[in-house]
């Protein structure tokens, strides 16, 4: 799935990912290809991303997310 994570003052990471896990305001979940489209909060913690066979985290304040035919978009704090 494509995903785009972006902060108020840059866009931190876009590209391919098969697994990524957010910290969400009622619990941490996990996201992977084909998910139901959604629209979450996110609250402060680590974004876990599995790209191309590396792992990636991404640390942040808060934000949001929203899946939407397998495109990831996450506006974080």
């Amino acid at each position: 799935m494509i995903v785009k994570i972006t902060t108020p003052d840059k866009e931190i990471f876009s590209g391919y990912a098969s697994i990524i896990n957010l910290p969400g305001i009622d619990g941490s979940f996990g996201i992977l290809e084909n998910h139901a489209n959604i629209v979450a909060a996110l609250k402060k913690g680590k974004i876990k991303l599995v790209s191309e066979g590396e792992t990636l985290y991404f640390e942040i304040n808060g934000g949001v997310v929203e899946v939407l035919n397998n495109k990831v978009s996450i506006l974080a704090e």
